[in-house]
């Protein structure tokens, strides 16, 4: 299974299983991870997503050996329909998906599964892990989001040499740039990204859904109307019941149990 999922209490896990060729994404495995991503999304016993890879490497990218994807002697092959069919598809889906996606980048993470890591929404790497924007390469540009997450998160001027370059960035240093959450010790990756899942779990379902949509339409929007996207989204979540609860948790001085709507 190119896929593994794994439930655990609110927090699913999964696993990116081509280990042998350090998880390079095929037909088969973005379809998989689609449809384990929506299923998460639609359970409401699941409050947060994990994402990592199996064996060395968090995921290497398209595998080029793939022939739905690799043009052949003299053959070309419609690129674009792959992005526009596979993997735009998801990327979007990840954003639009109200609960918390976090990745736990446990090696290499290049091309678009280095952009896979940056459209979570809290993103862990080991010391050991590495970012590569390695489109260039083959005479590509970065997808998945590449060209909008990179400027975002750093600027365009390490946008672009990341970009054109295709040098790999340490997870230390993307850490120090703002690229990602935080570093950990390898072998303390899945313990603390898990640990933070499950603190996220217990927190309102709602909050963090409103929190999620608001910080990512933020880079499209205009100070005045992130002002009133938040008087809006405040205003539905104080009438929910998630805000009753925290507030007479906090007077009763107890761990609240939110529900969600």
């Amino acid at each position: 299974m190119s896929v593994l999922v794994e439930r655990r209490g609110a927090v699913t896990l999964l696993t990116l299983n081509r280990p042998d060729r350090l998880n390079a994404f095929t037909v088969d495995m973005t379809t998989r991870l689609s449809g384990a991503l929506a299923e998460a999304a639609q359970d409401k016993g699941v409050r947060v997503i994990v994402l990592t890879g199996a064996g060395r490497g968090f995921c290497a990218g398209q595998d080029l050996s793939e022939r739905a994807v690799a043009p052949g002697a003299g053959e070309r092959v419609d690129v674009g329909q792959s992005i526009e069919t596979r993997f735009n598809p998801m990327i979007r889906q990840m954003r639009a998906c109200p609960k918390p996606i976090l990745a736990a980048v446990n090696g290499v993470a290049a091309g678009a599964g280095a952009n896979l890591a940056l459209a979570c929404d809290i993103t862990f790497a080991a010391k050991s892990a590495s970012f590569i924007q390695s489109f260039v390469k083959i005479g590509l540009l970065p997808d998945c989001g590449g060209t909008w997450f990179l400027p975002h998160h750093l600027g365009p001027a390490r946008a672009m040499a990341l970009a054109m370059t295709a040098e790999p960035l340490s997870a230390e240093k993307a850490a120090e740039w703002g690229l990602i959450w935080k570093t950990v010790e390898d072998g303390e990756l899945i313990g603390q990204t898990m640990g933070l899942a499950e603190r996220l779990a217990a927190q309102s379902p709602s909050a963090l859904a409103a929190i999620k949509q608001a910080i990512h339409a933020a880079a499209s929007r205009t100070l005045d109307a992130a002002l009133d996207h938040e008087r809006d989204a405040q205003r539905e979540l104080g009438y929910g019941a998630d805000f009753a609860e925290g507030v007479a948790a906090f007077l009763e001085k107890r761990a609240p149990n939110f529900g969600g709507r």
